[in-house]
């Protein structure tokens, strides 16, 4: 896929998309998963079709040359993120947010990108597999977290 760019403002957000395998199944979720530790293996990253790797832009570049800073940047794009993140809901897609881990300036340089755009989060996107399962997690009655005032 091509990178598309598109401009809110004077804030840009990158998305490239890029075509990392052809596995059909992306995940399976099951609540023992979240009592293990994290670690830099992230075999979801291989398995699934598609890998949208999402870049914020620090700052920009004026006619003249000068820095023109981003002011919100990781806020605004994290904002276009979750636009995102319900719209692949939306057609039957999962994915599962990830971050980098200092992989950010390897990645940026391989996609031959400018200095002034960060990696801010990797989103392995493909749909579920048949047997993937979604742990039943329970909300907090409201009355165990709010405080009336």
């Amino acid at each position: 896929m091509d990178n598309q760019a598109f401009t809110e403002g004077s804030i840009q957000c990158l998305v490239a998309a890029c075509c990392v395998g052809n596995v059909a199944a992306l995940y399976s979720t099951q609540t023992s998963h979240y009592t293990q530790r994290t670690n830099w293996v992230k075999e979801y990253l291989d398995a699934a079709p598609y890998l949208i790797l999402i870049f914020k832009q620090t700052f920009g570049t004026l006619r003249d040359g000068r820095k023109k800073t981003h002011y919100y940047n990781e806020i605004s794009v994290s904002i276009g993120c979750g636009i995102l993140l319900a719209a692949l809901q939306n057609v039957g897609l999962v994915t599962v947010t990830s971050t980098p881990l200092n992989c950010g300036p390897q990645l940026r340089a391989l996609l031959h990108r400018p200095a002034n755009e960060k990696l801010l989060m990797l989103l392995p996107v493909g749909y579920p597999a048949p047997d993937a399962t979604v742990p039943d997690l329970r909300r907090k009655p409201l009355d165990d977290i709010m405080v009336h005032v």
